[in-house]
């Protein structure tokens, strides 16, 4: 499962490393590299939710970095629209190369620190690949696939144990962090198995389990601060909170999360998540999350009030209530208020104008919540399904107002800071407002990723 190591062009700042100058007590790790079809000309360095620094790309799209006295553990690096994790201990000296066109299976690293950041990306790709083994696993019988994951588990206790056995001076750390990338992913499907498995049964329940079923769960701790940025730890935990929530008497979900739904998983992050930090990440992304999915303008207040509860963050509440006014500003079944958008011939449009006569669905984005990939994809099936509706695409960042490409330029706009529009934009969220022929809102608040906008858009293609 180890990658083979790709040595690639010597790396140059290593003989940097033997001129540092001696008399200072500061240890210097260095990172940089080499991308391939840039996508942008720079890499952002981050620990947890903190930007660490900004390298810049030179011609050759080689860039490197020199950070002082680093704590040893777990960054990632942003490019373009993608990022990855990276493992990082004091005089390092790490060198990648990737290529956009192909980014995760392309990254390969070189340097002091490679094989430890190499078998974290085998353990992220291999992830991808046990992601599509586990659609067929879920529809089999508790014992069934109770035997595959403790099988698959198996096998990556032996990668584990393999990779520390020829690797005898990695820390304590990194041997932590590993364990989680190859076993965390197993154990979050088997904590979403009951749920999926409902999905696909004849009669739509749970299915029985016996008490071992989630035996594992004794050896895990879910209050470890450092990880609940890293997305294997992070999404065992939320699986697990979901489960707890579950098992309190909860159906299957079907389409949307019911309002005591909400308020009892609010109740189990607030009992099972110790650290403050932690369960105020949780309490904000299970309110928003759920809110999205539901994909409508109508506010179940109960939630909300909960959340304001439980939290402890000023600026998650103050973000909240903004999503909670922003909603409100738009009226379902009253006439869209008009607002200027520019095009990308640098003209300003009346939105009334663009919209009048035709079914619209107006997507307001923003690149911090959406990829421009996902964008293209996710348009171009609702554009197939729905013909009889036009989809317009605003970007409320009007710092970086670049045009998506592969989309028709003529449904693309951006809006500055004096537009109407802000009025119902504070939280700086994404957001779909559906509008008919005649310019009313059938939907205020609708989600572009949820599931539960196509019967809206549904309803507005049918309209003659």
């Amino acid at each position: 499962m180890t990658k083979k190591i790709f040595t690639f062009l010597q790396i140059i700042f290593l003989i940097t490393l033997t001129s540092c100058d001696s008399d200072k007590k500061e240890t210097l790790t260095y990172f940089g590299g080499k991308i391939i079809n840039p996508k942008s000309n720079h890499v952002v360095l981050f620990s947890l939710d903190k930007v660490i620094d900004t390298f810049y790309l030179d011609k050759k799209n080689k860039f490197i970095g020199k950070l002082n006295n680093i704590d040893e553990g777990l960054y990632y690096f942003f490019h373009g629209d993608e990022n990855q994790y990276i493992y990082l201990e004091p005089k390092d000296s790490l060198m990648l190369r990737l290529n956009t066109w192909d980014f995760d299976e392309s990254l390969v690293f070189a340097g002091e620190g490679a094989e430890r950041n190499n078998i974290l990306i085998d353990c992220f790709l291999e992830d991808e690949k046990d992601r599509k083994v586990f659609y067929g696993y879920n529809k089999l019988e508790p014992k069934h696939f109770k035997q595959k994951s403790d099988s698959l588990t198996e096998l990556k206790l032996e990668t584990y144990d393999n990779y520390l056995k020829n690797h005898p001076k990695e820390t304590e750390g990194f041997g932590e962090v590993l364990k989680i990338s190859l076993m965390y992913p197993v154990y979050a499907r088997v904590e979403k198995y009951p749920i999926i498995y409902a999905k696909y049964s004849k009669n739509k329940s749970f299915p029985v389990l016996d008490t071992l079923f989630f035996n594992y769960r004794n050896d895990i701790k879910i209050n470890k601060e450092l990880l609940m940025y890293y997305p294997p730890y992070s999404r065992y935990v939320k699986n697990y909170l979901y489960n707890e929530t579950y098992s309190l008497g909860h159906p299957p979900v079907k389409n949307t999360y019911s309002s005591k739904f909400t308020l009892d998983l609010l109740n189990i992050i607030d009992k099972n998540i110790v650290t403050e930090k932690s369960k105020n990440v949780f309490l904000k992304q299970t309110l928003i999350s759920h809110f999205y999915n539901k994909s409508s303008c109508n506010i179940n207040q109960e939630p909300f009030d909960k959340f304001f509860e439980l939290s402890t963050s000023k600026e998650d509440k103050e973000h909240i209530q903004q999503i909670i006014n922003d909603s409100k500003a738009v009226a379902k079944n009253k006439k869209i208020r008009d607002f200027n958008v520019i095009d990308y011939s640098n003209s300003t449009k009346s939105i009334n104008d663009i919209i009048k006569g035709k079914s619209t669905m107006l997507f307001f984005w923003n690149p911090e919540y959406y990829s421009e990939r996902y964008i293209v994809s996710r348009i171009k099936y609702l554009s197939t399904s729905y013909p009889n509706v036009k989809f317009i695409q605003i970007k409320i960042d009007d710092v970086n107002t670049d045009r998506i490409k592969n989309i028709d330029i003529k449904d693309q706009f951006y809006i500055d800071k004096n537009s109407e529009a802000q009025t119902f934009l504070t939280s700086r969220m994404p957001r779909c407002i559906l509008v008919d022929k005649k310019g009313k809102v059938t939907n205020g608040y609708a989600s572009f990723s949820s599931y539960n906008i196509n019967p809206h858009l549904e309803a507005l293609n049918e309209i003659n």
